[in-house]
């Protein structure tokens, strides 16, 4: 096993990222973004990418950092809503956009990791989702055909990982991190923790190391709370 540990996030993608490129980017909101790698993304200045994530980030922090710099020119998503400037673009025809509902992202993303070309599913039937789409009956239910989805790099965030790359994840950061792994050619894990093979428990491991090629280590992550809500003080 050649080693998979980088010293930098810079160092882990300078030579495997460049123009053109599709990209799966982990993360739910602001939970699980590998953002260490995203901020190293934005400084190699690779430009016209496609990037498949659940969301678009926010002005600022995570992808919204690609999309300030112009580097994105199309979005993969389900949710986009908490950013400004991914909205003007969107609406000026600056940026492509393919909204694909949560669930079937996900499927697309896992399919294409197990190397299942395509699935039919009944999310979408009678919608613009299925403008275009091949629809068959099963069992005297419409269903449309999707295509999998399957990425140059894929970025994800973990809590622990061994110098294998088994990785951990921590609650919601379990979120599209590993169906984004398993779509990579080549993934680079950011993680929190890095211990020596042997020392993770194999029922706490979450996605084995087969899926991994590379490794970093951002100790403390920002670890941002989307939208902050205080329960009413009862007087």
């Amino acid at each position: 096993m050649s080693n998979k540990v980088f010293q930098s996030a810079a160092d882990a993608l300078q030579d495997i990222v460049k123009d053109g490129q599709t990209l799966a980017v982990g993360g739910f909101g602001l939970c699980g973004i590998p953002e260490a790698l995203i901020a190293a993304l934005k400084d190699t200045g690779v430009k016209q990418l496609t990037c498949i994530s659940n969301n678009a980030g926010v002005d600022g922090f995570g992808l919204g950092l690609l999309l300030e710099t112009k580097q994105i020119k199309k979005m993969i998503s389900s949710y986009v809503g908490e950013n400004k400037e991914f909205e003007r673009q969107y609406l000026s025809g600056e940026l492509d956009v393919e909204l694909t509902p949560q669930g079937t992202l996900a499927e697309k993303l896992r399919a294409g990791g197990a190397g299942i070309p395509a699935f039919f599913t009944q999310t979408g039937v009678g919608t613009l989702i299925a403008e275009g789409k091949e629809v068959r009956e099963f069992e005297g239910k419409d269903y449309i055909l999707e295509n999998s989805l399957t990425a140059d790099v894929a970025l994800v965030k973990a809590y622990k990982a061994d110098k294998a790359g088994n990785l951990v994840f921590r609650k919601t950061a379990q979120n599209f991190n590993p169906m984004c792994a398993m779509a990579g050619k080549v993934t680079v894990a950011e993680v929190e923790q890095l211990v020596e093979i042997g020392e993770l428990d194999p029922d706490e491991i979450h996605l084995p190391g087969i899926y991994v090629n590379r490794i970093i280590v951002n100790a403390h992550p920002e670890k941002r709370i989307e939208q902050m809500t205080l329960k009413a003080e009862v007087v």
